[in-house]
């Protein structure tokens, strides 16, 4: 293969597709998990391959990829969006999550490092924070983030690949909280789980989080009940990721 040497004199292999491929995938994924992609905006493949500099082939492909995840949905011919959550949708989720993430918060229990309880706590306070400013720009990476150091604490890398993919399908909604009071509620179940993992006591933070699920839940299926939930939410951000 031939290396290709910059004037710093660093060698550098030619990228193959397939890597340019899953560096876009990787990049829209989080940009979902972290609420870039918000529900009711739409992306194009052309968008898409003008911010990454490539070109439309590994956008295409890792739109599919999401998509069949159910992360994206087709909206146009050359465009995605998150795709619609409707009532029966969002009950659906709330009960799988409530079993898989619960079951994931029990078996971490009596697993997570001691060290990881205070990387708990700084999350907290950054939550904290955000839920005092209401920028939904710091809350939700800081909420994904606690979340995913309970469930890799479980040990299961099938168990994680599971949250993970139900998460690809609620976390876009996360955003639309800030129209409501989850976020001080949320905190506190987060302050439950921390003490309860302290403590090593499976149950009562698999009780804090399944909490957690059902009350972000029912705040959205409020949300949701409204003529226009995703504008409303827009105007009463302070700051969009």
């Amino acid at each position: 293969m031939t290396v290709v040497r910059l004037q710093q004199g660093l060698p550098f292999s030619p990228v193959s597709r397939a890597t340019i491929q899953d560096h876009v995938y990787g990049k829209l994924r989080e940009s979902i998990l972290n609420g870039a992609i918000e529900p009711g905006r739409t992306v194009t493949v052309q968008s898409l391959s003008e911010a990454f500099g490539c070109s439309a082939m590994p956008v295409r492909e890792a739109m599919h990829r999401l998509v069949a995840e159910k992360a994206l949905t087709v909206v146009a011919g050359r465009s995605v969006g998150i795709p619609h959550l409707t009532p029966d949708r969002l009950e659906d989720l709330r009960r799988v999550r409530a079993e898989v993430e619960g079951m994931a918060a029990a078996w971490a229990a009596s697993s997570l490092p001691d060290e990881a309880l205070g990387h708990l706590d700084a999350l907290i306070a950054e939550m904290d924070g955000a839920k005092a400013e209401r920028d939904r720009a710091r809350y939700v990476p800081a909420n994904r983030d606690f979340h995913f150091t309970i469930y890799r604490a479980a040990g299961s890398e099938t168990l994680l690949a599971i949250i993970e993919s139900l998460w690809l399908q609620i976390g876009p909604y996360f955003n639309i909280l800030n129209a409501t009071e989850n976020w001080s509620s949320a905190n506190l179940e987060h302050k439950a789980m921390r003490s309860a993992l302290a403590r090593r006591d499976g149950a009562a933070v698999r009780a804090a989080l399944v909490a957690d699920i059902d009350g972000a839940a029912e705040a959205l299926g409020l949300v949701l009940t409204r003529p226009d939930p995703i504008a409303a939410t827009s105007r009463r951000s302070k700051r969009l990721p």
